[in-house]
């Protein structure tokens, strides 16, 4: 009896290390559903966007339509002279990342694409919860924006769709327009001179609109994109339109000669005070062009 419920003992632990040995495995190949994806997506976008733009070099007379702000922001981190881009990568690492009030602080790593033929945006997060692997997509793509969360590399655990996720999404990639200056000569995106350090931006796409208000310091580095076109997700799946704001600072000196923001934060603006749920470093800019 004895021996035969030790044999049952063994075979049960055997399974279970089978069990953890497979998950370990699984945990750690490369492969996911969710990067696939982002990969074939930016993959498709590669080819269209690098045949849609020029080579040629940005001049001060392809800014001289905008608010003297803009110009002065351009001039001042030394984009006359470079390159026009195709598309925007921007990579952060190790950025504190909270999906709503109350709930756990992750470190994730995030990857974006920013194209610029048609406002198509594509960001990778990447973390673990308790040595599980969890990945995020965050996309607007073809006038269609969307967030999807996945633990273990199986298990969706959101799946964000509909129109008020493809107006935050369009409104994020208005935020994020002034890093990648080729957007700024297309005809979907306006600007209108507020003061002397604001400028109020609308971009227009697929039906959709989105409009914010960038501000800019004394040495007219942008400093915020603040907008009220971007919902936030409550727990139960209700979307609510709250204030949001984008904020830059510790502008340094790149490679490339183009002064960037290095520290950047996503802040809810609620009515009983700000949370701030993206806290990170801006690690790479870099940029793709026509071949």
């Amino acid at each position: 009896m004895k021996k035969a419920r030790k044999r049952k003992m063994f075979i049960v632990l055997g399974i279970l290390l089978f069990i953890i040995g497979a998950l370990v495995i699984w945990f750690n190949i490369p492969y996911s559903s969710v990067k696939k994806q982002f990969q074939n997506d930016i993959t498709a976008l590669f080819t269209e966007n690098q045949l849609s733009v020029d080579n040629r070099l940005f001049t001060e007379k392809d800014f001289s339509h905008l608010p003297t702000a803009i110009q002065r922001y351009i001039e001042n981190c030394g984009y006359i002279g470079t390159q026009k881009m195709s598309y925007l990568k921007m990579e952060y690492h190790n950025v504190n990342f909270s999906q709503g009030k109350d709930r756990p602080v992750l470190t994730i790593d995030y990857t974006q694409y920013n194209f610029i033929n048609e406002p198509n945006r594509m960001a990778l997060i990447g973390s673990s919860m308790f040595g599980i692997p969890f990945e995020g997509y965050d996309y607007y793509q073809n006038g269609t924006g969307g967030m999807k969360g996945v633990i273990a590399k199986a298990i969706t655990l959101f799946d964000q769709t509909g129109a008020d996720m493809d107006k935050a999404c369009l409104a994020t990639f208005l935020a994020e327009s002034l890093f990648a200056l080729t957007i700024l000569l297309q005809d979907y995106i306006i600007f209108q001179e507020i003061s002397d350090f604001e400028v109020k931006a609308t971009i227009g796409y697929k039906g959709q609109t989105a409009s914010g208000i960038f501000t800019f310091n004394e040495q007219y580095e942008m400093i915020s994109f603040t907008t009220n076109d971007r919902a936030v997700a409550g727990a139960d799946g209700s979307m609510e339109y709250v204030p949001w704001s984008a904020i830059c600072n510790d502008y340094q000196l790149s490679s490339n000669g183009i002064k960037y923001p290095t520290k950047f934060q996503a802040v809810w603006n609620y009515p009983d005070g700000d949370f701030v749920y993206f806290d990170g470093v801006i690690s790479e800019v870099s940029y793709g062009y026509k071949q």
